[in-house]
């Protein structure tokens, strides 16, 4: 009996061993990159409410502070001058985007060099696990023809600033507030001056972090010379467009509605990546 159940056992253990070499585990790609999937859906972008007051009973309000009828008006019109609709983003295919920014690591595995500002000598600490900074959008597609003749499984582009914005929100249509900023990001009311370790702030609802602070972030797209992405991004351009603001910036442009214009500073400028299949 003792025989009979002892081989019972050598034979489910033999099973449950092939079965899990016929199921891998999932493969990271050569260089350590994490990426997150994005399901489809659709985005308002662009859309700006200003309003201003009703005009209040204002008896008991000095003279020298109190606004008139005229002075509410103004501001109604100005207000409704300068508010806009928006327009409607779908993004019909699902798509994987970098978990967090391309490293200074990653970018010396890949091409030999790291141009970081910010490196080791400066900062006092290991900066492999920094953000790479200081890097061109032309220097990043150096970087990409490199990776993809490396990788032989997916190839890898920046995303393009719909991509971007839609991932940054996380199915959130309204401003965050400051305090929400400040879980999520890197910028200038609470860093030291320099950036920091990728992944060491909060995530966003998706499980992607740093897309607010810490570097700005190269999209593919061309810079439309406006204060808004257009519907349909230009074609050509002499400059790209950069997203999320940096450690520098203060809660006004660290915020995914920001429309930035490369190169911007230089110094505090990285990317992140999004991996198709091949």
């Amino acid at each position: 009996m003792k025989d009979l159940i002892l081989l019972l056992i050598m034979v489910l253990m033999a099973s449950c061993s092939s079965f899990a070499q016929q199921i891998p585990p999932p493969l990271p790609n050569s260089f350590d990159m994490e990426f997150v999937r994005i399901k489809p859906g659709k985005m308002l972008v662009g859309k700006i409410e200003i309003e201003c007051p009703s005009f209040p009973d204002t008896r008991d309000v000095p003279d020298e502070i109190k606004w008139t009828e005229k002075d509410f008006k103004l501001c109604q019109e100005m207000a409704e001058k300068d508010s806009r609709p928006g327009f409607w983003v779908y993004i019909s295919q699902p798509y994987y985007i970098g978990k967090y920014e391309v490293t200074q690591g990653q970018w010396q595995a890949i091409m030999g060099t790291n141009p970081s500002i910010f490196n080791e000598d400066k900062v006092g600490v290991n900066t492999d696990l920094h953000p790479v900074d200081n890097v061109t959008w032309e220097m990043v597609q150096e970087l990409l023809v490199k990776l993809n003749n490396l990788d032989n499984k997916y190839q890898y582009r920046l995303p393009t600033e719909f991509e971007w914005e839609y991932a940054a929100r996380a199915g959130n249509d309204s401003l965050l507030s400051w305090s929400e900023t400040r879980e999520l990001a890197w910028i200038q009311q609470n860093d030291k001056g320099t950036t920091k370790q990728v992944g060491t702030k909060k995530p966003n609802e998706w499980g992607l972090y740093d897309m607010l602070g810490n570097v700005w972030e190269w999209v593919e797209d061309y810079y439309n010379n406006d204060v808004f992405a257009d519907p349909t991004p230009p074609e050509e351009g002499e400059i790209h467009v950069l997203k999320g603001g940096s450690f520098t910036s203060d809660v006004t442009n660290a915020t995914y509605l920001f429309h930035g214009a490369g190169p911007g500073n230089g110094y505090d400028v990285g990317f992140r990546l999004v991996r198709v299949n091949r």
